[in-house]
């Protein structure tokens, strides 16, 4: 049975909000679980200081996933459920856990400005459709990932 939603938004717009987010949801999912892979699996001089540091990343990341899914609840669509739903959304490659730690730190910088453009691109389709709900979702993720890719780009040494 279909429930007519009056939140202020079309149902197009609604599919649209949530098409974004649910790409956003996907990335920061698979980012999250190579986050987590990499701390179980990083090693070398260093082992110390990056397994808290990608522990507080992938920390940070699953509290966030919660909310942008029941956001996508609150705009009336279905969150993705399930390994397959989530490879067949992303952008973010799985990590190689033989991978050096300087790698590691490399490809999730690289991730994080994948998730960050995916981020933005949902931002101006909830902004143009006055979403502030949203808008403020997307935002607080935007900040997330900015700061997570600065800290891995001032790991190794990056401007």
């Amino acid at each position: 049975m279909a429930v007519d939603i009056r939140t202020g938004f079309t149902a197009e717009q609604r599919g649209e909000i949530a098409a974004g987010l649910t790409k956003l949801l996907a990335d920061s999912y698979a980012l999250y679980l190579k986050t987590h892979g990499y701390h179980w699996n990083v090693r070398g001089p260093n082992f110390g200081e990056l397994h808290k540091m990608f522990e507080a990343q992938y920390t940070e990341m699953w509290q966030a996933l919660d909310e942008m899914a029941e956001r996508i609840r609150a705009l009336g669509e279905f969150a993705p459920q399930g390994y397959g739903a989530f490879a067949n959304l992303t952008s973010i490659k799985d990590g190689d856990p033989e991978k050096a730690a300087s790698g590691m730190l490399e490809e999730l910088m690289r991730d994080h400005e994948t998730v960050i453009g995916t981020a933005r691109a949902a931002l101006s389709v909830a902004d143009e459709a006055d979403d502030q709900a949203t808008v403020d979702t997307i935002t607080m993720r935007l900040e997330a990932h900015e700061k997570h890719a600065w800290m891995l780009r001032a790991t190794l040494g990056h401007k």
